[in-house]
C-alpha cells in the first residue's frame, strides 16, 4: 500500500496511526472488532472521540450484548442516540438485536387494525427460527433505518468478540436473499400467507411481510456500501497473544474473502519495560509479547499498525478517553 512519487517509495500510509482512519472524508462506517477482552469498546471509544473533533455528528453503536460504553464514558446509554456528556459532536446508543426484534414483531400485531390472532407472534417468531440468523438481521436492519434517518456523518460500531462481528457483518446478505425468498413466496402465496398471518384488509404498510419486504431498498444499499472501501472500514483490535493473534488473521481472512476493507490493526496492552528493569515477570512478558508483535508485522505489513501501552488505571470516563485516544494518532513513545 505504499505509494510511489516520483520513483521515491512513501511509507506515509503505513504510518502506525490510525491518522489515516480520520482524514477520510468519505467514510460513512467504522467497525471495531476483535476476540473479547482486548480493549474493542476503549478503542472504538477513543475512535470516536478523535473523529468527533473533526466531523460534526458522529455515532457511536454497541451491538455487544454486554454493553461497555455505558461503563467506558460513566454515562447510562440506551437503544436511543444520546449525548456523551463533555464530548462535542458525538452521540453513543446501545442496542440488543433479541429485543429489537421482539419489538418490530409486537409492533406488527399493534398496527394492525383488526389485531393478531392469538399465537400469530409465536409463528412469526417460528417462521424467523427456521431462518438462521434473521431475528438479529432484522433487528440490524432496522437500527441501520433508525440511523440512516438521523443524518450522522460516521458511525462507529463496537461490535461483540469476533464469531458474533462476522454473523453481524453478513446479516445485509443474510437479509438480502431472505427477502428474496419471502418475495417469491409472497407472489405466489400472498393472500394465503396473508390469511394466515391474519392480517388482510389491513394494508401494506401494515402487513408484517410487507415490512420485511420494505426493507429490501434500505438493506441492499447498505450491504453495498459495507462493501464499499471509500465508504466503510474495519479495525481489527488484538493483544500480542496467541489466541488473539489468531482470532485476528481469521477475521482478517473472512473480511477480506467478504470484501470488505480492512487495513488498520489497533495492538492494545503492550508492555515497554525500561531497559534497567529488574522485574522477572514484566521482561519475560515482554519477550513474548515482542515474539507475536513480530508476527504481526510480518503478516500485516500493508496494514497500520498501532501499538497501544498497557496502562496503570482503567481508561473510564471522558477525559481519560480523550488522553487515551491521542496515542492512536501519535505513536506511544516507550521509555528510555
Amino acid at each position: 500500500m505504499s505509494a510511489i512519487v516520483d520513483g521515491d517509495l512513501l511509507d506515509e500510509e503505513l504510518a502506525p496511526t490510525l491518522q489515516n482512519i480520520i482524514d477520510q472524508k468519505s467514510l460513512r462506517w467504522i467497525f471495531v472488532g476483535g476476540k473479547g477482552g482486548v480493549g474493542k469498546t476503549t478503542t472504538s471509544c477513543s475512535l470516536a472521540v478523535q473523529m468527533a473533533k473533526v466531523r460534526e455528528r458522529v455515532l457511536l453503536i454497541s451491538t455487544d450484548p454486554a454493553h461497555n460504553l455505558s461503563d467506558a464514558f460513566g454515562q447510562q446509554f440506551s437503544k436511543d442516540a444520546e449525548k456523551v456528556e463533555n464530548v462535542d459532536n458525538l452521540w453513543a446508543m446501545e442496542i440488543n438485536p433479541t429485543d429489537t426484534f421482539q419489538e418490530m414483531i409486537e409492533q406488527s400485531s399493534s398496527d394492525s387494525p383488526s389485531g393478531m390472532p392469538n399465537g400469530m407472534p409465536n409463528v412469526i417468531q417460528e417462521l424467523a427460527a427456521s431462518l438462521p440468523g434473521i431475528d438479529e438481521a432484522m433487528s440490524f436492519a432496522e437500527v441501520l433505518k433508525q440511523v440512516k434517518s438521523m443524518r450522522f456523518e460516521v458511525i462507529i460500531f463496537d461490535t461483540a468478540p469476533t464469531g458474533h462481528t462476522l454473523r453481524f457483518l453478513s446479516f445485509p446478505t443474510i437479509l438480502e436473499k431472505t427477502l428474496a425468498k419471502v418475495s417469491e413466496v409472497s407472489g405466489r402465496f400472498g393472500p394465503l400467507l396473508n390469511g394466515l398471518l391474519g392480517q388482510q384488509g389491513s394494508g401494506p404498510d401494515n402487513n408484517f411481510l410487507s415490512k420485511l419486504e420494505s426493507m429490501r431498498q434500505t438493506v441492499t444499499e447498505i450491504n453495498k456500501q459495507f462493501k464499499d472501501a471509500n465508504l466503510t472500514t474495519f479495525i481489527a483490535v488484538c493483544i500480542p497473544e496467541f489466541l488473539s493473534v489468531y482470532e485476528t488473521e481469521r477475521m482478517v481472512q473472512e473480511l477480506t474473502g467478504s470484501h470488505m476493507d480492512i487495513h488498520c490493526i489497533v495492538v492494545n496492552q503492550m508492555l515497554f519495560p525500561a531497559k534497567d528493569s529488574n522485574c522477572p515477570q514484566c521482561n519475560a512478558r515482554y519477550k513474548m509479547q515482542q515474539k507475536y508483535a513480530e508476527q504481526i508485522d510480518e503478516l500485516y505489513e500493508d496494514f497500520h499498525i498501532v501499538k497501544m501501552p498497557l496502562l496503570t488505571e482503567e481508561v473510564r470516563g471522558a477525559e481519560k478517553i480523550k488522553n487515551f485516544s491521542k496515542m492512536l494518532l501519535e505513536p506511544y513513545a516507550a521509555p528510555v
